[in-house]
């Protein structure tokens, strides 16, 4: 692996599997579960510069990151909603690029914190809640053209917020 595609990827590229079993689900839920305090502690423990340090050269800096999480993870629960209360809905993609961009990124990241973890305390109760038939409901992703389950949004937002914790300890290892 490059250099550049190490700290692209800090923990690897997501690596979604076909199907996951009741126990897969029930721990990747507990690591969606565990991102908010992961993601506060890594906050806490970053500087003024280091909020404005990119992760790498041409990534976002680390206030960009703290703000994109929650973005994302409020889209995530809301196509869960969407999947669980239609019939494979088409969900609306969104550019996170130009969200990471907005006006509000400029807020205290405590923010951003506060919001994911709220979030969380509300998604993941929700995604507890989900049995075989739920798991197997699926969206329609306009801009990839597939069809995603809820098991396979599961595992990709376990992976996604690890994916940025790892993006912000890159940071904390910046002197």
């Amino acid at each position: 692996m490059s250099n550049d595609e190490a700290l692209r990827y800090p923990i690897g590229r997501n690596e979604g599997k076909a199907s996951y079993t009741a126990a897969e689900i029930t721990a990747l839920i507990d690591r969606i579960e565990a991102v908010p305090a992961e993601i506060e502690k890594l906050f806490k423990g970053l500087s003024p510069r280091q909020l404005e340090t990119p992760y790498r050269p041409g990534g976002w800096t680390a206030r960009q990151v703290l703000h994109h999480i929650p973005d994302s993870h409020l889209n995530a629960y809301i196509r869960t909603k969407w999947t669980l209360t239609e019939d494979t809905p088409t969900i609306k993609a969104y550019d996170e690029v130009a969200w990471a961009q907005t006006g509000e990124i400029i807020a205290d990241p405590a923010l951003a914190v506060a919001l994911l973890k709220s979030l969380h305390a509300k998604w993941v109760p929700l995604l507890r809640s989900l049995r075989e038939p739920e798991l197997q409901r699926s969206f329609f992703h306009p801009d990839s053209k597939k069809h995603i389950r809820l098991d396979q949004l599961i595992a990709s937002y376990a992976w996604h917020g690890e994916h940025h914790a790892g993006h912000l300890k890159i940071v904390a290892a910046l002197s």
